[in-house]
């Protein structure tokens, strides 16, 4: 995922490490964190595939490194914003984190993604609707877990409804922009 908000953000402009870490931890906080002794040995390893190039500029009587995307990165960048089989666990995180960049692909790309999206979440939500029909019927003789159980997966359903809804919404403003 970091990767792709590396890579994303040096879309847009040459860039310093640390404004790229406040920007992360701007989107993922309050109380996440990424820290710069993660982030900078990525920023290393995407300067040995040759993804990015660090430059000094000169900065306030200083020498800061600033980051430069190569043709090679903007490659890798567009091909992380199109994987959709990558972390499918986390992929929720990571959609987010595409629609920050969202106006950096094509719009029948965004549909693509979209109706991914959009059958993830319709999965989540069919996954989560058989399974607490399940409890409803299999299991109302277990206990008192059962009725917390199904309160926690009808709230996590709901929060997949208004992930669908989102998606709607955006799907009508892509085609609309078409």
């Amino acid at each position: 995922m970091y990767e792709l908000v590396i890579l994303g953000f040096l879309m847009r402009s040459v860039s310093h490490g640390y404004r790229i870490v406040k920007i992360i931890n701007d989107i993922i906080g309050p109380y996440a964190k990424l820290s710069s002794g993660r982030l900078y040995p990525l920023f290393e390893k995407l300067a040995r595939d040759g993804q990015i190039e660090a430059t000094n500029a000169q900065g306030k009587g200083t020498r800061q490194r600033e980051y430069i995307i190569t043709e090679k990165g903007k490659q890798r960048f567009h091909q992380l914003m199109m994987d959709t089989v990558s972390n499918p666990g986390e992929y929720k995180k990571l959609f987010q984190m595409k629609m920050v960049f969202w106006d950096l692909i094509e719009p029948n790309e965004q549909l693509y993604l979209l109706d991914h999206y959009r059958n993830y979440c319709q999965t989540h939500i069919f996954h989560l609707d058989h399974e607490i029909e399940d409890l409803q019927n299999r299991h109302r003789d277990i206990g008192d877990y059962v009725e917390s159980s199904i309160s926690v997966m009808t709230h996590i359903k709901a929060e997949w409804e208004l992930e669908l809804e989102w998606v709607e919404k955006m799907k009508q403003g892509t085609e609309g922009a078409n």
